[in-house]
């Protein structure tokens, strides 16, 4: 048995979805890890409080709570609405939006670490030689959190695969659009396709193997070329 027409669509508009929402997750949240891992600020532990509540937090209640406030009577759905956007619940945009609160703590977390890593002398020896803050950042930070980098990028990919929860409040269920390859291999089972549900998930599992294998190896390498 091989994957249907419709099982490529879904496992496309995962793969989509992924990667559209990992692209955001790091300019939104490089700026935010890099904040936290320099700020003194004696209340910042609430902030990492937020971002890591996808954590613990049911997948259901998020995606209840981001559908209630994308709807067209919602804080976010009202202002697109009242700018004259498209509606944002059930599309892909919507998606996207809810895909980049539920992997939030995959990509701030692992900058983070990354960024507080570093230090602060490298950024002083920089600042001696007159270098801006942002020529600091993208010329020292930058390459230093590299591993970082790669680790956030591919936990925020590979958590977005495995969403359920959360797209189908937001999304729905609808094939071409909406549906991802969870929400189909959950169909498969209901409708007892095991066979086909067996191909699906196995693609997904065969795809988060290795980026997991990326992000080991690459750390790996990393560790090995230091002094």
């Amino acid at each position: 048995m091989i994957l249907s027409e419709q099982d490529l669509t879904a496992l496309w508009v995962t793969i989509k979805l992924a990667s559209v929402s990992t692209l955001v997750l790091l300019i939104i949240g490089t700026p935010i890890a890099w904040w936290l891992s320099r700020s003194q600020w004696r209340f910042k532990f609430i902030i990492e409080a937020i971002i890591a509540l996808p954590l613990i937090l049911p997948p259901t209640v998020l995606g209840f709570y981001l559908l209630i406030s994308l709807g067209p009577n919602g804080p976010i759905g009202g202002l697109v609405n009242l700018l004259g956007g498209a509606p944002l619940a059930f599309t892909f945009t919507g998606l996207v939006i809810g895909s980049v609160f539920y992997s939030m703590p995959f990509v701030v977390q692992p900058l983070q670490n990354a960024f507080t890593s570093i230090g602060s002398r490298p950024l002083e020896v920089a600042a001696t030689l007159r270098a801006s803050p942002l020529d600091r950042f993208f010329t020292i930070v930058v390459p230093m959190a590299k591993p970082g980098f790669i680790t956030a990028s591919v936990l925020g990919f590979a958590h977005t695969l495995g969403e359920f929860g959360v797209v189908l409040m937001i999304g729905g269920n609808i094939p071409g659009s909406t549906q991802v390859a969870s929400i189909a291999i959950y169909d498969h089972v209901e409708a007892l396709e095991y066979g086909q549900a067996h191909w699906l998930a196995g693609s997904l599992l065969l795809l988060s193997f290795l980026l997991l294998v990326v992000v080991y190896g690459a750390n790996r390498r990393y560790t090995v070329a230091q002094p």
